[in-house]
């Protein structure tokens, strides 16, 4: 018989309440009453205690579950997800009539780890993964295990950056050529090793991966910590000391910090607001998501930058990338002020192959500079070598606003931490 927690609401009539409780086929040890006075009278006896919250309920009765017999209004939809993912948080699946949410598994490793997960795909997680990995790599060995939709059917090492040559031999080859892992190993010159997963649960988890066995071949490097590198919103399936969170203010403010992207920002110990662009509501979202972090987790506003990894002063660029149409004027005016580029364009489209093409006929310049990501290398590689342009690819920097927190100094606060805790991850 599992031990249960009951959401019970005051909008339910007591008795019926008590009698359902007395029905379920658990063994309610508490109840939480998230709210409702229209049939409360005061005194209302459950048969069970009442707890003044789910936290709270957890730790003085370990349930093995928590089962909602509340309704509306008390809880609307946002609402049942807001609940939800704290219940997640907890470790703890949640449950009502028609539903059921689990808990994601993370599987216990020997390693410290730091998790960076994002609210959804193109927030620029890959990216700030990169950024990390070179800083960490600064005075210490960091390992990243990458998982990506398009990964290797067998976990790979990396430990050379990959050549604009051996990119296009491998989409020659029928490979996918941008895979994150080979992004990030040019990106940040540390290892990675390369995973793959198919399929991404509401609160995170993965359908099918082979992230455990590419974590298994890290351990072969000797890293003094991994950084793991989630898909999309999807979260690696190992468990990590500590999580960084990516979250785009070019997304939905009711979607990066609503529905279980909660959780994600419940599990996390550093947020960071990609995207914070002007125009753009960050400070919206920023605050969004500190409301539902655990007090005191740093919340950090950010724009993207793109750094050619070779020189490209005086040149005349193309820069293709995967970043909104609104951000392209500010993307140029960095190349041109940081690195003395001559930008003819700025693409947005790697990630549409149709609209990349057509964009293509009408680029006319000397060299083009890449974001690796999608078609970059079997569409846009393929054009330069065909015309005989110039190839450089591309990392960005992460450049926070300015009066927000020390975006590196917190990346070494958390990898720290996450080192300390290794040993009692492990236990």
């Amino acid at each position: 018989m599992r031990r249960a927690v009951a959401i019970v609401d005051g909008e339910h009539y007591p008795p019926v309440v008590r009698q359902a409780l007395e029905e379920l086929d658990d063994l309610v040890v508490a109840a939480v009453l998230v709210g409702g006075i229209e049939k409360l009278r005061g005194g209302e006896d459950y048969g069970v205690p009442l707890e003044p919250s789910i936290e709270s309920a957890a730790l003085e009765h370990a349930p093995d579950v928590v089962i909602d017999l509340s309704d509306e209004p008390v809880l609307s939809p946002p609402d049942r997800f807001a609940l939800a993912s704290r219940v997640l948080a907890l470790g703890v699946p949640y449950e009502g009539p028609d539903f059921r949410f689990d808990p994601p598994r993370f599987e216990p490793i020997t390693l410290p780890a730091l998790a960076v997960i994002g609210t959804g795909k193109r927030v620029g997680k890959t990216a700030v993964t990169g950024h990390v990995a070179r800083r960490l790599a600064a005075t210490g060995s960091p390992v990243v295990v990458a998982m990506g939709r398009g990964g290797p059917p067998e976990p790979e090492i990396v430990t050379v950056p990959p050549t604009v040559e051996s990119l296009l031999a491998l989409s020659r080859s029928g490979r996918h050529a941008a895979s994150d892992h080979l992004e990030t190993a040019i990106a940040a010159a540390v290892p990675t090793v390369g995973c793959r997963r198919c399929g991404g649960g509401l609160a995170g988890a993965v359908g099918v991966s082979n992230v455990l066995e590419g974590v298994a071949l890290a351990a072969t490097l000797d890293p003094e910590i991994l950084i793991l590198d989630g898909s999309g919103a999807a979260l690696p399936p190992v468990e990590a000391g500590r999580r960084l969170l990516v979250a785009s203010a070019a997304q939905p403010v009711d979607v990066a910090a609503g529905y279980l992207n909660s959780y994600r920002a419940l599990i996390s110990h550093l947020v960071l607001v990609t995207m914070a662009e002007a125009g753009a509501p960050h400070a919206a979202l920023a605050a969004a998501l500190r409301d539902r972090v655990r007090p005191g987790t740093p919340v950090i506003r950010a724009v993207l930058r793109p750094r050619p990894l070779e020189p490209v002063a005086g040149e005349h660029v193309a820069y293709f990338c995967t970043a909104p149409t609104t951000s392209h004027a500010a993307l140029a005016a960095h190349l041109e002020e940081r690195h003395d580029a001559r930008v003819a364009r700025v693409s947005g489209a790697l990630s549409d192959r149709a609209r990349l093409r057509d964009e293509l006929r009408t680029v006319d310049a000397a060299v083009f500079v890449v974001e690796l990501k999608a078609a970059a290398v079997d569409v846009v590689v393929e054009e330069a070598v065909r015309r005989g342009a110039r190839v450089v690819i591309a990392a960005n920097d992460v450049l926070p606003l300015d009066g927000e927190p020390d975006f590196d100094a917190e990346v070494m606060r958390v990898a720290a931490e996450a080192t300390a805790l290794a040993p009692a991850i492990v236990s």
